[in-house]
This record gives C-alpha cells, structure tokens and sequence, in this order.
C-alpha cells in the first residue's frame, strides 16, 4: 500500500551553526515554511505532523505559528536520532490511508549551543543505563566506542576504515557551502593525530554539535504531480529493533554487532522492487564513524565484517561503489539527528545537490544504528 504512493515535495531548512540566536520553535516554523514554499503549498492546508520525541517544540504550537488548519494526524517517535525516518514513514502511511493530505516532518536543534543531555543528573536513568553510567560510559561516544573496540577485534577493522568514512563526509562538505565544514578539508594526518574522545574514536570520529533545523511535507503521489517541485517518491519504509536489544549499552546481547539495521533492512527490502547493488546514492547515519560499516553490513551492501574493507579504494566517494553522505553528512555538514540525510537524498534524486552522483534514481536513507531505528528508500 505504502509502495510510491506519496512523495516528497518540499524541503527546507536553516542556516547550520554552533550558535544561532533564534528559539527552537522559531528555527522549526522557519524550516517548515521553507518546505512549503519549496512544495508552493500554502501552510492552511497542513494537516498532519511527524517529529522525534526528544523534540522541544511541540505540533500545537507550530501549528498556530504557521497557520495550519485543522490537524487530523500527529505522531512522535523516539529514540533521537533512530527516528529520524520513521518521520517520513508515519506521515506517508497516514497520507496513503487518507488519514491526512498534506504532511509536514521536521526536526529543530540547538545542540550547538545547548546542554549536552548526559549532563542532566536530575534524570532517573534508563534501565540499561543504571548498569553502565555509573562505571564510566557516560556519552553516546562512549558507548559506540565501546562497540567499535569489540568490532575491530572481531573482523579485523582498522582507524584507517574510519578515517575513510571521515573522509568521505568531509570531502563532500567541502562541496557543500551550507556545510560547518565547507572549504575545511580533513587530512589523514590531522586524523590520526588529533585528540581522543573515546577510545578508538577521535575528534573526526563524531559528529558536529549543531544548532538548526530541517522540514520536509509529503504529499500522495497523485498530488505530488501538480506541486512545484519533482516529486521524489517514498519506495519503502522501516522501522527495526530486535530481539532482546538494549540500545547502544548491547554489550551482553548474543550477538551485540548485529543491531537493529539488520532488522529495518529485512523489512525495508522486502517492500522494495529494488535492492542494495540497484542503490546509486546513499545517506547513512553518521553520529560515528563505526556506524557506517555496521550499517553496511546491516542493509545489505557487504557481508558480515566486511564493513571496514568495504570503505577502500574510495567506495564512498562520488564515483565509488557507493557514494554517501553527499552534503556532509552529521560528521561534517550538520547534526540535526539525521535529517539532513532526508534532504540531502531528495537533492540528489531531484539532481540538484552540491555534490551530485550522475543519473542518481534511487536512494537510501538511514537512521541511528545502535538504537531502535528507521530507513527509507526513495525513488526519483
């Protein structure tokens, strides 16, 4: 039923920073009517919402601001960074069921200049948590850290797998003049010396701290022919969290490097008429280094613990077997919990992205690994 049946029309977004003046709900009213100038929707004809649960600004008060009228679906998801397709995915099943005709999904953040959330002592920690914490893996670093020790180990993956997907997201930020990191290019010396956050992970290993946002609206199909720009289509969508998973803290679980890529994916390509070797473009969540080969490996584009040597030879750059992260990625254009991989994949399938793949007509996008996750593939 969800199969291209509603599309992207309309993308927006801020300017990225690591201070910008304006409130979260200001940064989101802006990003979402720079989506719906883009789709030449008036924003009276919204009717549904989709968001992430750790999002501050709440749909009641964007839609007031914006001048919605009346809205007949909303939706949160969590787990920050793992929702971010899942957005998308609510809102084109609430558009395919009739539910709504016009939806909106956006994701407003000012991690740049706000607290870091591990810093919030007041909180009751989460189950998982209470057993980690309190010895030491206080950061989402620490504890990606922790998985990627024990998939180096595993299969043989090296700092310079990393450095390759470091590299890649830099070179196309590089491209990309919205990017933090546009004209600031990234050299395997200056990673290899530059300073430790988490063992084995370095500075270049973790994503930027952004202030910003971001908005797409969805439409049907039928509709999106009559809107202003090329309709880019929503092929499939998915959600995963396995079995007996427990988040980023997986390290007791039988297998803890198979994560919940590998159960959005068998999902995801079930609905598809496409599969990995037919992807021309990916944008792959990028929180961290490491989750790039394990989401490789997750969504079918290597074998098991060949993630790492996947990245060689240039295989993530334009021209390469698989290029991704085209605008830069969280790890050199922004970190909005991933959904500038949203718009940087409808760029590319309308053709105008900073670093465009030639003929690009499919891609993929992903959401965090390590926590309950989400992934779309979009069609032109």
């Amino acid at each position: 039923m969800l199969k291209d049946a509603t599309a992207i029309v309309g993308i927006g977004q801020t300017p990225f920073a690591k201070q910008l003046p304006e409130t979260e709900k200001a940064l989101a009213c802006r990003a979402i009517l720079a989506a719906l100038d883009d789709a030449g929707i008036d924003p009276s004809e919204v009717d549904a919402f989709a968001s992430y649960t750790m999002e501050e600004t709440d749909e009641v008060e964007v839609a007031k601001a914006i001048g919605a009228g009346d809205v007949t679906f909303f939706s949160k998801v969590g787990y920050g960074g793992g929702g971010s397709c899942a957005t998308v995915g609510h809102l084109a099943a609430a558009v395919a069921t009739g539910q709504a005709s016009v939806g909106v999904a956006w994701r407003s953040r000012k991690r740049g200049s706000g607290p870091r959330p591990w810093k919030n002592t007041a909180v009751q920690l989460p189950t998982p948590g209470q057993w980690t914490r309190p010895f030491g893996l206080l950061r989402p670093a620490d504890e990606i850290g922790m998985l990627a020790r024990r998939y180096m180990h595993e299969y043989g993956a090296t700092r310079d797998h990393l450095f390759n997907v470091a590299l890649a997201c830099r070179n196309r930020a590089n491209q990309n003049p919205a990017a933090i990191m546009y004209e600031r290019p990234l050299t395997r010396e200056m990673y290899m010396t530059a300073r430790w956050i988490s063992e084995p992970l370095c500075l270049f290993d973790n994503c930027l701290e952004t202030d910003g946002a971001l908005a797409c609206v969805i439409v049907s199909a039928e509709r999106a022919r009559d809107c202003r720009q090329k309709p880019v289509y929503v092929h499939s969508a998915a959600q995963g969290l396995p079995a007996q998973h427990h988040g980023m803290v997986n390290y007791w679980n039988d297998d803890p490097l198979s994560g919940p890529a590998w159960t959005a994916a068998r999902h995801l390509w079930k609905q598809a008429d496409f599969g990995p070797a037919d992807v021309d473009v990916a944008q792959i969540y990028d929180a961290f280094t490491p989750l790039v080969p394990l989401s490789l490996e997750g969504y079918g584009f290597c074998g098991r613990g060949e993630g790492g040597a996947f990245t060689e030879g240039g295989a993530l750059e334009i021209g390469g077997r698989l290029p991704l992260n085209t605008g830069g990625g969280g790890l050199s254009e922004a970190y909005v919990h991933g959904f500038n991989l949203i718009n940087e994949g409808v760029k590319q399938l309308r053709g105008t992205s900073t670093a465009q793949v030639p003929d690009a007509a499919t891609c993929l996008v992903t959401a965090g690994e390590g926590v309950p996750t989400s992934a779309i593939l979009l069609r032109s």
